[in-house]
């Protein structure tokens, strides 16, 4: 899946001349899960393996397995009887615990050539990519009610794409440097921020809970993930397999918590770098004006980055000149989207392959119109 080219890194300032490699590397391919192939047979086997089990998941904080007295269930969606995990929320105190061992082991992470952090993130991939897959894909299904087409897409192919494309990435922007001139040379350093990131993660995505926490990681920074309550499961398979891959402890600590508690707890710290963020409008708007109101407090000005889920109303209105239906979409974070569709694609199969098929995306205004042509 790589390709290796060795190359010769310089840096500067006491740093030593380090190799490296220079990588190249492909999406991964989605699997069909055919009657009869392997995939399909170790992911029925990981499916019955969760049959009625429930997963005792901590709070790790440091190289420490800790719990508290707040103990919260993950159901399944799809089978309220079935408590996929048994995990806790993390007080104050504990986040604050977790805030002192990240910034404790921030330096040092950070001085540690890019090359030697993105490698983690690849055998990360490799590993969800053959020997896990199957586990982390059923723990997607069991945990967050995906078919095995979702599961695939999101917690196996996306997953690893974000891992192996962000630690290529990372490697080739510190070929980037500024150009040299007659008595003069230019080099950029590239570091992570002086504090901690806090990831928060959505319910609905494994690939992005890991994600939001990777990528500070391979850019030096140390990490606080805040997983989701209804992707428990998941996000700890995502979080042991970056420690089986030689994530060194307190890089990234996985601390579940009640929002607000969380919420309140990192935007109080002095040591607050970023937020990296994806869940709704409303929970992003909150922590936003908390680090505002505290600015005075930290050590440098976080930065601040957020996604957001879409949810929206359906109406439908028949046009009886031009023979079609408009259907408009509102939907969260002032986003509208209008498509139109031809009479005869009122069924939901037609709707889905029109949507798919025939749209033209137009940009304006911080709006985004969805236009279905008609053909």
């Amino acid at each position: 899946m790589l390709r290796v080219r060795s190359v010769i890194w310089q840096s500067w300032k006491g740093f030593k001349t380090f190799p490296c490699a220079a990588v190249e590397v492909k999406n991964e391919l989605i699997l069909g899960f055919k009657e009869g192939s392997k995939e399909r047979s170790e992911l029925e086997k990981a499916l019955q393996n969760l049959k009625g089990k429930t997963e005792e998941i901590p709070c790790v904080i440091g190289n420490e397995e800790v719990w508290t007295k707040d103990i919260r269930y993950q159901l399944s969606p799809f089978n309220h009887s079935h408590k996929v995990s048994k995990f806790c929320y993390a007080d104050k105190e504990l986040i604050n615990k977790a805030i002192e061992a990240s910034v404790a082991a921030r330096r040092e992470w950070d001085l540690k050539p890019v090359a030697d952090r993105a490698q983690i993130f690849f055998r990360a991939a490799d590993i969800i990519s053959g020997p896990k897959r199957a586990d982390v894909l059923a723990k997607t299904m069991i945990g967050q009610g995906k078919t095995v087409v979702q599961a695939e897409i999101d917690a196996a192919a996306e997953l690893i794409d974000f891992f192996r494309f962000n630690a290529k990435h990372a490697i080739q922007l510190e070929q980037q440097q500024p150009l040299d001139s007659d008595g003069s040379t230019n080099t950029m350093l590239y570091r992570g921020l002086e504090g901690f990131v806090a990831a928060v993660a959505p319910f609905n995505f494994t690939a992005i809970g890991g994600n939001l926490a990777g990528t500070p990681a391979i850019m030096g920074n140390v990490v606080l993930w805040k997983p989701s309550d209804t992707a428990m499961s998941a996000s700890y398979a995502v979080y042991k397999i970056l420690r089986e891959s030689g994530l060194p402890p307190s890089i990234i600590q996985f601390v579940p918590a009640d929002g607000p508690v969380f919420g309140d707890t990192i935007t109080s710290s002095e040591h607050l770098a970023g937020i990296n963020f994806t869940g709704s409008v409303p929970t992003f708007k909150r922590l936003w004006k908390q680090v505002a109101q505290n600015l005075d407090i930290y050590r440098n000005f976080p930065r601040v980055a957020g996604g957001f889920k879409i949810y929206g109303s359906l109406f439908l209105e028949q046009n009886k000149n031009i023979k079609k239906f408009i259907v408009t979409f509102y939907l969260s974070s002032d986003w509208s989207l209008l498509l139109a569709i031809p009479t005869f694609s009122l069924g939901i199969l037609s709707l889905h392959f029109a949507i798919l098929n025939f749209f033209l995306i137009i940009l304006s205004l911080g709006h985004i119109r969805v236009y279905i042509l008609q053909f």
